[in-house]
């Protein structure tokens, strides 16, 4: 193994404290990613722009700051990989997965991406996402769809797909992810990596033009990483209010302290199928196993009911209005702010995109309306769980065997098990459970309570310690 690929499979924690110590320079690992892009992203296609000079030239400034004794960041020398929608870097390419825009760059940098420039951390490049983020897979009119480094026959999810791609196959450290109705944690499941959305409103997103338009459906940013610690060192950096964004929250957590919280007081409640969904028995078997080692750790364990009171066609008759108009929604303001109308370019845009908007457009606010009575009972439901227990733990998808070309479709609400709580707004993780007998990554969800992002934390990286998964990369 040479040294440059040792670098690749550090931890982006390991990562860091080697670059603060001197004994790797913030060039060598930069220059150790690059190689690593240049060997695997052909098969994989994680990213949409290298950013090789931009990352050069950031790494050999990092070098001189700890040459002159200058004070560093969290994340100094440390590359991460940003999500092609909604982390702008100016005068970087941002095309928004979206084939109208593949030419555009950047005129400003969004807040997140500033905080981890000043942390340190090097942009080493965009990755793919589907077109404005509008499904649960990767695949796209600009560079084409992603595929899971664990499988490639397989897609790696979406819409973060390119994020956990390149975590999984070593191309970065580090990434960014989005999370409107599990674009965070269907990707991490897909690529048996570790995704958190975290409480709504926690992480600030300074989106322009408008402000306003992510708590129908709520839309979260969050990291994404292969170890929780990583990921609670991402979120560190990431976190905090901003006055740019009318929605953003002040509240005062640590992650990395969590991560080393024993668990042995823990109560963990366990659905497997949030009374709704059909999992598959090869999922189940997976997810079982899985939780088991909660108990290993020393918490305790009970199979519980999430009892909404609704059944599946009553949450797709709802969850279809949230989702469809908020694309909608995304497309009435790109025409009303850049005089592009999404369906006036059919040729450009993806069938999938153009009929999710129009289904959008056979609801009104009654029907929004309509829609909050189930979301509300739904809400209770979980709270109702997290009253009596600490953490609530089900699998990410019911099924984990999408082709890198499948595209699951606008009614396929029973895949993911992920959008009820962009519902809720609940912290959210995505960990890796193992794999099935045909080797496909299955992924399992642990919520908690609004605010307690920590305690989803210090869950996560319990069952990390009984069960880990840096195996799924040594060969990615």
């Amino acid at each position: 193994m040479s040294s440059r690929t040792t670098l690749t499979q550090l931890s982006a924690t390991e990562l860091a404290d080697r670059i603060h110590n001197g004994d790797v320079t913030a060039t060598e690992a930069v220059e150790a990613f690059l190689e690593r892009i240049e060997d695997r992203d052909d098969e994989i296609n994680a990213f949409v722009t290298v950013c090789t000079d931009e990352a050069r030239e950031a790494a050999a400034e990092a070098d001189r700051a700890l040459e002159n004794g200058e004070d560093v960041g969290l994340l100094h020398g440390v590359p991460v990989a940003l999500k092609d929608l909604g982390y702008l870097k100016e005068g970087v390419r941002h095309t928004f997965g979206s084939a109208l825009f593949s030419d555009y760059v950047a005129e400003r940098t969004a807040v997140t991406v500033e905080r981890l420039e000043e942390a340190g951390a090097i942009v080493i490049g965009k990755t793919n996402t589907p077109e404005f983020g509008h499904k649960g897979t990767t695949d796209n009119e600009v560079v084409g769809p992603t595929a899971s480094p664990i499988d490639t026959d397989l897609n790696a999810g979406g819409s973060s797909g390119g994020s956990a791609a390149a975590l999984a196959a070593n191309m970065t450290p580090l990434a960014t992810g989005s999370d409107a109705g599990g674009s965070l944690r269907i990707p991490a499941a897909a690529c048996g990596v570790y995704g958190f959305k975290p409480t709504f409103g926690l992480v600030p997103d300074d989106d322009r033009p408008s402000a306003f338009g992510r708590s129908t459906h709520h839309v979260t940013k969050g990291p994404m990483a292969r170890t929780v610690e990583d990921a609670a060192l991402l979120l560190s950096v990431m976190m905090g209010p901003d006055a740019a964004d009318p929605r953003s929250v002040p509240v005062d957590l640590e992650p990395l302290e969590a991560v080393d919280r024993p668990v042995s007081d823990l109560e963990v409640a366990y659905s497997p199928d949030l009374e709704v969904f059909s999992i598959d028995d090869e999922v189940r078997t997976v997810v079982d196993d899985a939780v088991a080692a909660f108990e290993a750790a020393g918490a305790t364990v009970d199979e519980v009911s999430v009892d909404h009171g609704y059944e599946m066609a009553e949450l797709q008759e709802a969850v279809t209005p949230t989702f469809t108009t908020a694309m909608l929604g995304t497309a009435t303001i790109l025409e009303e702010s850049q005089g592009i109308d999404l369906r006036a370019h059919s040729d450009a845009v993806s069938d999938s995109l153009l009929a999710m908007i129009e289904a959008g457009t056979q609801y009104d606010p009654s029907d929004l309306a309509r829609t909050e009575i189930v979301r509300t009972a739904v809400f209770d439901a979980v709270q109702d769980v997290l009253e009596e227990y600490d953490v609530l733990v089900a699998p990410t998808l019911s099924y984990v065997d999408v082709g890198l070309h499948e595209d699951p479709g606008i009614d396929a609400w029973n895949w993911t098990l992920t959008w009820p709580f962009n519902w809720t707004g609940h912290p959210v993780a995505s960990a890796p459970a193992g794999l099935t007998d045909r080797g496909h990554p299955v992924g399992l969800q642990l919520v908690g309570r609004r605010f307690e992002d920590e305690t989803v934390l210090a869950a996560s990286a319990a069952l990390e310690r009984e069960r880990p998964w840096d195996w799924l990369y040594d060969e990615a």
